[in-house]
């Protein structure tokens, strides 16, 4: 594996030494990784990624693509495990004796189980098989015995399911932090990405856990106060405000500004073509971006749905709906069924993207948004290519994971950063959030070929 803390562990103590170059580079396991949101975050932070768990083949082939071998920011990947999607359970079961060899020495493991059963968002059913893994992921902590845990969840991963319950769990946050209690120092908070630097509201369920053996206690209890005091000038040394916009976010991409293209990957689409970067947030997002801007595929509306758009943007301006969802009164007057469809606001961050790649409207354009679009709104580099079908329907969305899913089910690589920074911080006992926030704000990004 790479030169990282997991190959300097004094073995007599069960104690970590300093890297040899001097540096502080620790090492991660991404469980639950689907694209790769949390582990780019993590990366451009400084830590060493291991290896990542996902089960779904088309969200692994973005990861394997972004973070292949060779990569600034590719896994170092244990060579008798095979680098092809794995379910937790499936991997326990063939590669039990390598995970055994590496137990106490990852410094962190991060990811978070599927969070369709949880979230407010969809039908939240206490049954919901995906509720369950996260028993997976503490099989696989009690195997690893990291130094560190990271969870992150749908905000419905901490309220009740009412009278309803799965094998006696009523709330699954609650029952998840009790087990991990018995071994770590335990933290949890809600955070809102755009209180980051996100250009999307987002609201999610941060778990923070320090083994009880490293004395951590206190900067556990701290962890997302000093979290939140060092962002702002994280986010001046990158150039960029506390609050980003929409507008900041995606006004490169109006296609009345770039025009459109022949979609490179799909025959019979049109593609944004793209010019350049207009505001200090799209500078970072495309920086060293050695390729034509991929993902901008738009959708194939017909002219009476472009009307239609356009008339629910001039509406919702005009009754200033916008970023919430459309009225009862402007559902009967557009004949629409669908509740959740809401219009940009150019001025604010966006509220949560989701799967369903026509929840949003444009802020200004009579279209839905496009994958770049979606992944600008999660801060996604735009070297960042993803990977397998654009969209889906009916029964195949139980099992596959198009783009637009991929890029709605990640971790705001930015807000993933930060969190890799104060981390960090714990393992060095280092206070001073400058320290890292200026060793990290120039990042050398890889030109995918």
């Amino acid at each position: 594996m790479g030169k990282s803390r997991l190959l300097n562990q004094d073995h007599a103590n069960g104690e970590y030494s300093q890297a040899p170059d001097g540096g502080d580079t620790f090492s991660f396991v991404d469980v639950f990784a689907g694209c790769g949101g949390l582990s780019l975050g993590l990366k451009q932070a400084g830590w060493n990624g291991l290896f990542a768990i996902e089960k779904n083949p088309n969200a692994f082939d973005t990861l394997d693509h972004n973070f292949r071998v060779g990569a600034q920011f590719g896994y170092d990947w244990p060579s008798d495990i095979e680098r092809q999607p794995w379910d937790i359970a499936e991997l326990i079961e063939h590669s039990g004796s390598t995970l055994q060899k590496i137990a106490n020495r990852v410094d962190l493991m991060a990811g978070g189980p599927p969070c369709q059963g949880f979230s407010h968002a969809g039908k939240r059913r206490a049954d919901d098989p995906r509720n369950k893994l996260f028993e997976d992921y503490l099989r696989l902590v009690d195997i690893l015995r990291p130094k560190l845990v990271l969870i992150e969840n749908v905000r419905g991963f901490n309220s009740d399911f009412g009278d309803a319950s799965v094998g006696g769990i009523k709330n699954f946050a609650a029952t998840l932090i009790a087990r991990l209690s018995v071994h770590y120092d335990i933290t949890s908070k809600i955070l809102v990405a755009s209180d980051f630097g996100v250009p999307q509201a987002r609201p999610r369920f941060f778990v923070i856990g320090a083994r009880k053996s490293l004395q951590k206690s206190d900067e556990i209890s701290s962890f997302f106060a000093n979290l939140e005091a060092c962002s702002a000038s994280f986010l001046t040394g990158k150039g960029l405000a506390q609050s980003q916009s929409a507008f900041d976010a995606l006004s490169d991409l109006e296609v009345g500004r770039n025009g459109t293209m022949p979609s490179p990957d799909s025959a019979g689409f049109e593609a944004i073509r793209y010019l350049e970067p207009r505001t200090a947030f799209q500078r970072l997002m495309h920086q060293s971006c050695g390729q034509p801007l991929s993902d901008t595929r738009l959708a194939r509306h017909k002219p009476e749905i472009r009307d239609r758009f356009a008339k629910i943007i001039a509406a919702c301006h005009e009754d200033g709906r916008l970023n919430v969802t459309l009225s009862k009164e402007m559902r009967e007057t557009f004949q629409i069924k669908k509740l959740a469809i809401r219009v940009l606001d150019r001025f604010q961050p966006a509220p949560t993207i989701t799967s369903l790649p026509d929840d949003l409207l444009h802020y200004s354009e009579p279209r839905t948004l496009t994958v770049r679009e979606n992944a600008r709104l999660q801060t996604f580099p735009d070297w960042f290519e993803f990977k397998g079908k654009y969209t889906t329907g009916g029964l195949r969305r139980r099992y596959e994971v198009p783009r637009f899913t991929q890029v709605a089910n990640a971790v705001p690589p930015l807000l993933a950063q930060q969190l890799g920074l104060a981390l960090k911080r714990i393992l060095t006992n280092s206070g001073d959030c400058g320290v890292y926030c200026r060793a990290n704000v120039i990042e050398r990004v890889p030109v995918i070929a």
